[in-house]
């Protein structure tokens, strides 16, 4: 029997890790395969994480433009996409998150009547503009997807909230704890080491990661700030950033940290890097999604540089901690859990409430199943 064929969107980051996994659950069946198709929103970083998999893109958009609006961007996305699916007939199209990437890819598919996956669905912070787009693209998305897999129990009952129908929702974990656990046994030390130095090994590790579009301009002016005090008034530690290659990003941050002598600036890693530093870790500070999930797993504290998550999961769990872009709050709270054992305690313990590590065999059984009847 010719297998079906499955196009796996991926735009960012995020998507590479979360999807790598799924796409190699998909090569190892007897019925479906999968094709990797990159609208390039990270067209370096997607290739870079896809590569750490063994995996590769096999068709490339470059969507991407140099000081594009939101709209070029959706608009590119929706055109080339549509000319692919056009020349190209898939059975299905899996999308994942809540980038625009995922919700054209699942809006171009619906165009195309190709039956959509959405992989991580039901996330909500119910704030329209926060996170910005993504809190609307997930909802969206929502009315597009034939099957929804979202990551936890919560995420099912919010789209039952949403009269998304019962028999097409299906719970499958988070497939970032799959990437995690495929990829912490085959990271070393070495990676870290190289970049802060066998001497700083020794010290507590900060990491920070701050790249969101609602983030840019003063929020991250304060969050590098605090970070810098953070720093300075602890010598035993050393903070290690990777700055988003956004030129708004870097022209905020780096003036700001890159004279302290504790603090190391870095290029974005790749995945394996990125969790060597991650394992390493003593406290994280982050915007990101990805990073609560997979520091939750690892018994990472995170303080999440967002005034709202859509993985309160994690922070009944205790993992993590809201403390948004107040400067005076994220140097406070740093400092709590630097200094405090008993407050650092609390929230070290890992936790499984994001998934078990075995989401993506769960949603291509589910595929096959649904593409077979």
């Amino acid at each position: 029997m010719k297998r079906q064929t499955v196009a796996v969107i991926v735009g960012t980051r995020p998507e590479a890790v979360k999807m790598a996994p799924v796409i190699q659950a998909l090569a190892k069946s007897k019925i479906l395969r999968p094709i990797t198709v990159s609208t390039s929103q990270h067209q370096q970083m997607t290739h870079q994480i896809l590569g750490s998999f063994g995996l590769k893109v096999d068709h490339d958009l470059r969507v991407m433009r140099k000081g594009q609006t939101l709209w070029d961007l959706s608009g590119r996305v929706v055109t080339k996409l549509g000319r692919y699916f056009a020349a190209n007939p898939v059975a299905a199209v899996l999308v994942q998150g809540d980038t625009t990437s995922a919700f054209f890819g699942g809006l171009c598919a619906f165009y195309h009547k190709i039956p959509v996956g959405h992989i991580e669905a039901g996330l909500r912070t119910h704030e329209m503009y926060s996170p910005f787009p993504e809190e609307m693209n997930r909802t969206l998305l929502g009315a597009v997807a034939t099957w929804h897999f979202p990551p936890t129990q919560d995420a099912v009952k919010r789209l039952r909230a949403e009269n998304i129908a019962a028999e097409t929702i299906y719970l499958t974990g988070n497939t970032v704890v799959d990437a995690l656990r495929w990829m912490v046994p085959r990271c070393s030390d070495a990676p870290l080491r190289k970049l802060i130095g066998t001497a700083a090994m020794k010290k507590k590790l900060i990491l920070v990661t701050c790249h969101r579009r609602e983030s840019l301009g003063k929020p991250m002016a304060a969050v590098a700030g605090a970070t810098a005090t953070v720093a300075r008034e602890n010598a035993d530690t050393v903070v290690l950033f990777p700055v988003h290659p956004n030129p708004a990003v870097r022209q905020t941050v780096m003036p700001l940290l890159e004279n302290i002598p504790n603090v190391v600036l870095c290029e974005p890693l790749d995945y394996g890097q990125f969790l060597s530093c991650l394992k390493h870790a003593y406290l994280v500070l982050s915007d990101s999604g990805g990073v609560q999930e997979e520091a939750t797993a690892l018994g990472k504290p995170v303080l999440v540089l967002r005034e709202s998550t859509e993985r309160q999961e994690g922070v009944k769990a205790g993992a993590l901690k809201l403390v948004g872009t107040d400067a005076k709050l994220i140097v406070r709270e740093s400092n709590r859990l630097l200094r405090g054992s008993a407050a650092y305690q609390r929230m070290c313990r890992a936790s499984n409430v994001f998934g078990d590590g075995r989401s993506a065999a769960r949603i291509v059984k589910i595929l096959e199943r649904a593409l077979t009847e």
